[in-house]
């Protein structure tokens, strides 16, 4: 399927809602370690973060998942949650925040474009945090596509921009 039309440029996504098994494990990694605002909170089977004061960012919710298992690794769904941080330093905070409360990462990498860290939620639901460089830095091939790429982040010069 061919289509000419082409989403503005102004679209953005606004919020992701996971199923989670536990809502207050949930809300502990999100909000006590990563640092989101809890907005409204539905008893205890869903609640609203963000970051900043938007009415919510991700939603969290256990009306079909409470207490239920990881969702299978090798099945489709959500491969991860990305959220951007404003800048590298604010990267490097939340690292050095995952560091002090020994929380393990599953990979970090320079991209190019960005910067990430990727982990895991208590649900097992992927996490990737990261920061984008300016666009004038983002490499590009020689016909001005982007040059995307998986290489390895200095995760010491990371950490001492906090340090």
């Amino acid at each position: 399927m061919k289509s000419t039309y082409v989403i503005p440029s102004q679209t953005r996504i606004g919020h992701v809602h996971l199923k989670v098994a536990d809502l207050d494990r949930a809300l502990q990694f999100y909000c006590d370690l990563l640092g989101f605002e809890l907005t409204t909170r539905f008893g205890t089977e869903a609640a609203f973060i963000s970051a900043g004061g938007y009415h919510h960012h991700i939603g969290l919710n256990t009306w079909y998942s409470k207490n239920a298992p990881p969702a299978p690794l090798k099945a489709a769904g959500l491969f991860h949650t990305a959220i951007v941080y404003p800048t590298r330093k604010d990267l490097a905070i939340a690292y050095k925040r995952l560091l002090d409360a020994d929380y393990p990462i599953t990979g970090a990498a320079d991209h190019g474009v960005s910067e990430a860290l990727y982990l895991n939620d208590p649900d097992q639901n992927g996490v990737e945090l990261y920061w984008d460089r300016p666009k004038e830095q983002w490499p590009q091939h020689p016909d001005g596509s982007l040059e995307m790429y998986t290489r390895h982040l200095d995760l010491e010069g990371l950490v001492k921009l906090v340090e």
